[in-house]
């Protein structure tokens, strides 16, 4: 690093002002867009991820505040001894250059935050020489003397001073530049972090005749760089909780629910000539495993319950909430089906409801439960504010009438009416979640699902039908997670 007053050179003259004042134009510029990134772009939203970007930009503008102010110094020369008064400075003083606003609560140009001071000290007269801006950084009075070189280490921070010390030893001894930064203790109780970088100025006969620095306050930009720091981590731990929250829902999901592909096999063959596939359709976006299932299970008198579901929300909690909502119904509909008695699934879904009244952290849930006996070919079902089955017969379909029933957990003792259905060998019922047919309303989705009714009675299984249906929706991104569930008689 060239100095000003070394021995064996001319001092170097400062660039063509021009040059300079074009790039001056173009930092304030492009300050401007940034802070306009910062502003306009960026959402302030609280999360990780925002907090993370806002840092960057924060830490953007401080780099090119900096930049700003250092093109300044070099167009306008040396700088000022202590003695010498500071030129006023003007915003937006360079011609055709864009006037930059700072970020509130930042100095104006000039300020102890983006200033660069030197400081040159003669070994042979032990005099020192400051510039104007390092009484300014330093929060020194311009009126007093400079702190000779071995009165300087009192402004440093005890912890910091032997790097210093180490620095200047190596620099006058072995001539190494000096690259370092450390802490000042300013009079006004003030710490600032401050860059130094210096270099032995060497006499005509080798030795060293003086030692030239220059110090810069980087406090603000290493605060700005602490940020970016901390936030990135905080984003870092959020992407790793999330993805250990998924992988734990998408765990319980599947210890939960059967097998997403293939027939489901009741425990004992189920009754006869009941043929049952599902599908589980995830969302467009993986992260969001929700609180939807399907489930078919065999009772102690031969029936089969067959259920569909949804409980609001994502996340592992909401998963947990659904594995729990689940082995609830099947135990219910265990208990409830004794010898001479039938589960009804009314009954149950007041259960249910129940039991979301009476949850720690309340939830709102959707459901139908369907009772089917193999004998009568009789369906009893109930539902909860849930999309109602669709049945299918002889190439046509359409949505059953669904009896009253509000969503799980919406009030306290409400009671669900049951509707009957007679079903004929040959029948296809169809079971779903919400958003089995992405970006629809539920009366486009339904009427979208019944115009299949002719694809399905080409179909030889029920998991031919899921096929088709998976092969029609399945593909769409959607934004919420689904359930899909056939029973064909």
């Amino acid at each position: 690093m060239p100095s000003h007053v070394f021995a064996d050179h001319a001092a170097a003259q400062p660039p063509e002002r021009g040059t300079v004042d074009a790039l001056i134009s173009q930092t304030r510029r492009l300050r401007v867009d940034v802070d306009a990134v910062r502003r306009d772009a960026v959402a302030d939203r609280g999360d990780a991820e925002g907090r993370w970007q806002r840092a960057l930009c924060d830490l953007a503008v401080h780099q090119l505040n900096d930049l700003d102010d250092h093109l300044a110094q070099l167009r306008d020369g040396p700088p000022r001894t202590g003695g010498e008064p500071a030129a006023p400075v003007v915003p937006g003083d360079v011609p055709g250059s864009v006037g930059v606003g700072r970020v509130s609560g930042e100095p104006d140009r000039g300020s102890l935050l983006s200033r660069v001071g030197s400081a040159e000290w003669n070994l042979l007269t032990d005099e020192a020489t400051w510039s104007r801006e390092l009484y300014d950084i330093l929060g020194r009075d311009p009126a007093a003397p400079p702190l000779s070189l071995d009165e300087f280490p009192s402004l440093v921070h005890p912890d910091d001073q032997p790097q210093l010390t180490a620095m200047v030893t190596d620099c006058l001894i072995d001539g190494k530049p000096i690259d370092g930064e450390f802490r000042v203790l300013r009079p006004d109780g003030c710490e600032r972090q401050v860059h130094m970088m210096g270099e032995p100025v060497l006499a005509t006969d080798g030795s060293t005749a003086s030692m030239w620095a220059v110090l810069r306050d980087v406090s603000e930009l290493r605060r700005s760089q602490r940020v970016v720091r901390e936030s990135r981590d905080s984003l870092q731990r959020h992407h790793d909780i999330a993805q250990t929250e998924h992988r734990l829902a998408v765990a319980l999901q599947e210890a939960v629910l059967p097998p997403w592909r293939g027939s489901l096999r009741l425990p004992h063959g189920g009754p006869g000539g009941l043929d049952l596939a599902a599908q589980y359709l995830p969302s467009a976006t993986s992260a969001l495993i929700g609180g939807d299932w399907y489930d078919a299970m065999e009772l102690p008198g031969g029936e089969a319950l067959l259920s569909v579901g949804d409980l609001t929300g994502h996340g592992v909690a909401v998963t947990a909430g659904m594995a729990m909502l689940l082995g609830t119904l099947r135990g219910l509909a265990v208990a409830g089906a004794r010898p001479g008695h039938l589960a009804e699934p009314g009954r149950i879904m007041g259960w249910l409801n129940q039991l979301l009244d009476a949850t720690a952290q309340p939830a709102l849930g959707s459901a139908v439960c369907c009772r089917f006996d193999p004998a009568t070919h009789l369906l009893t079902w109930a539902q909860a504010g849930h999309p109602a089955p669709l049945l299918f017969r002889d190439g046509t379909g359409r949505a059953l009438t669904p009896p009253h029933g509000v969503l799980l957990g919406a009030t306290s003792g409400a009671a669900y009416e049951q509707a009957d259905e007679q079903l004929r060998p040959g029948d296809l019922l169809l079971l779903h979640t919400d958003g089995l047919v992405p970006r629809r309303d539920r009366d486009t989705a339904t009427g979208l699902l019944l115009s299949l009714a002719s694809r399905f009675t080409g179909a030889r299984t029920a998991q031919d039908c899921v096929r088709t249906v998976v092969e029609e929706f399945g593909e769409a991104p959607r934004e919420d997670d689904a359930c899909l569930l056939v029973a064909r008689v």
